[in-house]
C-alpha cells in the first residue's frame, strides 16, 4: 500500500519516486530484524530454556516449579479460550451470524498457529477462514495482516499470568495496582512485538520490572529468566489465541464497512 501511495508522487526536480528511499530503509531494517529472530534468537531459545531448568534443577527448585508449571498451564488455557469464545460472541452478535460457525471456520487457523507460533506465518491460512465467515478480501486483506502485529490478546493474558505465578513462586508483593499499569504498558508494547516465536515475550521483557519490583525485574536475571520459560512452554496457545481474535475483529469490521461505510458511499 506504501509503495502504490508513492507511486503517485513523483518529485518534479529529479523525476525520482518520493518515499522510495524511506521505503527501503525500514523494508531492509524488518529484513534485518527478521533474519536475526530466525537465525540467531529462535534457534538458541531451547538452549536458553535448558540452561534455566538446569540452573533451577542445581538449586533444588525444579520439581516444586513444576508442580506449579501444569497448574498455571491449564489456566492460561482456559483464559484463552474464554477470551476466544467472548470475541466470536461479541462479532456474532453484531454480525447477526452463529458465534459457533464463526469458531469453527476458525479450527484450521487455529491448528496452524499452534504448530507454527508465528502470528505472521499463520496469515495465509488466517486469511482462508476469513473468507469463509464470508469477510470480503478487501477487508480481510487489511485487517488479518495488521491484527497479526498488533492484536496480542492471547499473548498478554500469558504474559500477565505467568508473571503473577512467578510473584506467587518467589513470595514477591503483587497487587491490582502493579497489575493494571503492566497491563496498559503491554498494550503499547506489544505493537512492537514481532509475529516470530517467543516475540512477545522478549518485548515484554524490559517491563517486568513494573510487576517484580526492580531487582527482580532484571531481563538478565533468575525471575526473568524462568518468566521467559514459563511462556514458551505454551507460547502456541497464545499464538492461536491472538489470531482467533483477528477473524472475531474482521467479521465485526466487515459489519461495520457494510452497514455505514457502504450505504454512505451509495448515497
Amino acid at each position: 500500500m506504501l509503495r502504490r501511495l508513492c507511486s503517485v508522487c513523483v518529485c518534479p526536480a529529479c523525476g525520482k519516486t518520493i518515499g522510495d528511499t524511506l521505503y527501503n530503509g525500514v523494508s531492509d531494517f524488518s529484513g534485518i530484524i527478521d533474519c536475526v529472530l530466525h537465525k540467531v534468537i529462535i534457534p538458541l531459545l531451547p538452549l536458553y530454556i535448558c540452561g534455566t531448568f538446569t540452573d533451577m534443577t542445581k538449586s533444588g527448585k525444579t520439581f516444586a516449579i513444576l508442580g506449579i508449571l501444569w497448574k498455571v498451564f491449564i489456566v492460561v488455557i482456559i483464559m484463552h479460550l474464554i477470551c476466544i469464545c467472548i470475541q466470536f460472541v461479541i462479532a456474532g452478535l453484531v454480525s447477526h451470524k452463529n458465534p459457533l460457525t464463526l469458531i469453527r471456520n476458525q479450527i484450521p487457523g487455529y491448528a496452524t498457529a499452534l504448530g507454527t507460533q508465528s502470528s505472521a506465518a499463520t496469515i495465509p491460512v488466517n486469511l482462508q477462514c476469513a473468507e469463509a465467515d464470508g469477510v470480503s478480501s478487501e477487508i480481510r486483506n487489511f485487517t488479518v495482516p495488521l491484527c497479526a502485529n498488533i492484536h496480542m490478546a492471547g499473548s498478554m493474558i500469558t504474559i500477565t499470568a505467568c508473571a503473577t505465578a512467578v510473584c506467587l513462586m518467589n513470595q514477591l508483593p503483587i497487587s491490582i495496582g502493579t497489575v493494571i499499569p503492566f497491563i496498559m504498558t503491554l498494550g503499547i508494547a506489544m505493537v512492537a512485538s514481532p509475529g516470530a516465536p517467543g516475540g512477545s515475550i522478549m518485548t515484554a521483557l524490559p517491563f517486568l520490572y513494573m510487576i517484580f519490583g526492580t531487582e527482580a525485574g532484571d531481563p538478565s536475571g533468575p525471575i526473568c529468566a524462568i518468566m521467559v520459560a514459563l511462556y514458551i512452554t505454551q507460547d502456541s496457545f497464545g499464538t492461536a489465541c491472538n489470531v482467533s481474535g483477528d477473524n472475531a475483529i474482521g467479521v465485526i469490521v466487515e459489519t461495520i464497512y457494510r452497514k455505514f461505510i457502504c450505504k454512505s458511499a451509495a448515497r
